[in-house]
């Protein structure tokens, strides 16, 4: 239940997204910018909220991760202050260092598959990673990986 422990805290993040995802434009055109990201425990460890800022950018998002004691999974939700709705979760768990999350959400009007990746990569480092499917499941397009140093102690 205490899979994302290693996330409480405060931390700098790389960001690297491809511009135009599912453009089916071959490897497409990535940007890069900071964030800043603080994630607070919730009920124990059986949750927490992640607030991260963009400043490049000028918006803000908050993930929302829940463990449901009963399927024994995780829910992630995101929302994105360009918004204001939580999108729909990816769903699922860690195995080892490695958790992944799948889920459906629509992207421009799309119906499409969607697939996080966390890796513990130490005590002060981890990576996150999305990906794309617009064919069921068939083939997936990274998209943004999350590249995270810690920036205060895990207590912060």
């Amino acid at each position: 239940m205490d899979d994302f422990a290693f996330l409480h805290g405060s931390w700098n993040v790389a960001n690297r997204r491809l511009t135009t995802p599912l453009s089916g434009a071959g490897a497409g055109t990535w940007e890069e910018f900071p964030g800043r990201s603080v994630i607070q425990p919730l009920f124990g460890g059986a949750g927490n909220i992640d607030e991260i800022t963009f400043p490049t950018l000028g918006r803000q998002g908050v993930t929302l991760r829940l463990y449901d004691r009963e399927t024994r999974q995780w829910s992630i939700h995101w929302s994105d202050s360009r918004t204001g709705r939580l999108d729909p979760p990816v769903i699922g768990g860690f195995t080892g260092d490695r958790g992944d999350f799948h889920g459906e959400d629509t992207y421009h009007g799309r119906p499409i598959r969607v697939h996080f990746t966390w890796y513990r990569l130490g005590p002060d480092t981890a990576r996150w990673a999305q990906e794309f499917s617009g064919d069921g499941g068939g083939t997936w397009e990274l998209n943004w990986i999350m590249d995270l140093t810690r920036a205060g102690s895990a207590d912060a």
